[in-house]
């Protein structure tokens, strides 16, 4: 059994402090906005785990970056681990943004710009996950997991700049004063604050889950060498 380290002991304490303290802020700081009323609250959580979706995805290119130069697992297991934790966060997103479509909208959904590249962006690392359960060869999976994480994280830039070159009727929040006329709404400082600190809360609690699936990721990994060696020496 790997030993769990100090630092990831603070890291959860810390993480689950600042998730705490981001709710309290979203539903007792930060002001009711005017137009939309109690819903906009939605707003804080539905972009932090958009935020944290995207990092993840990002960090699993980036790994699969190092795993092609280096060929060491610790890559490929870092990058699946943060598919994994992101699918999760983005698929929170889609959902949270439903939610405050609804009455923004009068719909729950619809075929726009931003919510169909995030729809999108779902489903490619969904097929992710299904490409890794389709290899058995741990240096195949791995390889190939590397090069689908790469050219994945194209797709994370377009669906950020959708809202900005493309007609849509999704809110440009975070910009200058002009996003008011852009479906969006200006911030005030005690908004702006809690945006933030939700920001900030998420990628802590999102670096806490990456850290602990990496190391089940490690256990796993072990677990598929003894399997692979057993099966070895039985033939």
């Amino acid at each position: 059994m790997i030993k769990k380290p100090r630092l990831l002991s603070v890291l959860d304490v810390l993480s689950g402090m600042m998730i705490l303290a981001a709710a309290g802020l979203v539903f007792f700081y930060a002001p009711v906005e005017q137009m939309m009323g109690l819903v906009q609250k939605v707003f804080y959580f539905h972009v932090a785990t958009a935020w944290v979706g995207m990092l993840g995805f990002i960090v699993a290119a980036v790994a699969g970056i190092f795993y092609l130069a280096k060929r060491t697992e610790q890559w490929d297991i870092t990058g699946f681990a943060a598919v994994e934790i992101s699918l999760i966060f983005f698929l929170t997103a889609i959902i949270l943004g439903s939610i405050w479509a609804k009455p923004a909208w009068n719909t729950w959904w619809t075929w726009e710009p931003r919510l169909t590249t995030a729809a999108i962006v779902e489903l490619i690392y969904a097929a992710y996950l299904l490409l890794r359960q389709g290899v058995d060869d741990p240096e195949r999976r791995a390889r190939f997991s590397a090069i689908y994480a790469i050219f994945g994280s194209i797709s994370i830039p377009l669906t950020f700049v959708s809202i900005r070159f493309l007609r849509t009727i999704h809110p440009v929040v975070i910009g200058t004063a002009e996003t008011a006329g852009k479906g969006g709404f200006n911030m005030d400082s005690p908004m702006k604050l809690t945006f933030f600190f939700s920001l900030a809360a998420f990628t802590v609690f999102f670096v806490d889950l990456l850290w602990h699936r990496i190391r089940l990721g490690k256990l796993q990994a072990e677990v598929e060498k003894l399997r692979i060696d057993t099966y070895s020496n039985g033939m």
